[in-house]
């Protein structure tokens, strides 16, 4: 059986959306998977339009799972500093049932083999649900995880 490629993840926090771009680009990525619960940004470049059409524009495609981004509740935890917090509602958040059905989703596409990449806000993994739905997708796919970080601004 052929090795899948990686799950990658990827934070825009501190960057410039073509760094992102840039970075996407350079490690192959097939698929952006959103996971945010609210696709908008102040940032320029990261609201779901925008970053649709730059990630086409390498021929990325762009995915939106909302059912997978965390409560509000979660991201002022995360905001705060509190990432046990984030973890334990980011948990509760995952049983519901979109979150399941999305789960799923995404782990039919990693498992076909796509190039996936799971983008959020946090630079860090480890301060971001990403790394938890990662941890997930690997628990349930033989795929490793790469954490991709675009050069800060």
């Amino acid at each position: 059986m052929a090795t899948r490629p990686p799950l990658f993840t990827i934070g825009y926090e501190q960057v410039s959306s073509s760094a992102v771009l840039d970075t996407l680009s350079a490690a192959g990525v097939e698929l952006l998977v959103d996971v945010r619960a609210v696709a908008a940004s102040r940032r320029a470049g990261f609201s779901k339009s925008l970053l649709a059409a730059g990630v086409a524009s390498r021929d990325i495609g762009y995915l939106h799972l909302r059912g997978l981004g965390t409560p509000a509740e979660g991201r002022q935890a995360a905001r705060s500093g509190h990432y046990d917090e984030l973890r334990r509602i980011y948990n509760a958040h995952l049983a519901t049932p979109t979150a399941q059905e999305q789960l799923d989703e995404l782990t039919e596409l990693v498992k076909a083999g796509r190039k996936v990449c799971l983008l959020c806000f946090e630079r860090h993994p480890e301060h971001c649900h990403r790394q938890m739905i990662a941890d997930l997708i690997c628990e349930r796919v033989d795929v490793k995880v790469e954490h991709l970080a675009a050069p800060p601004v």
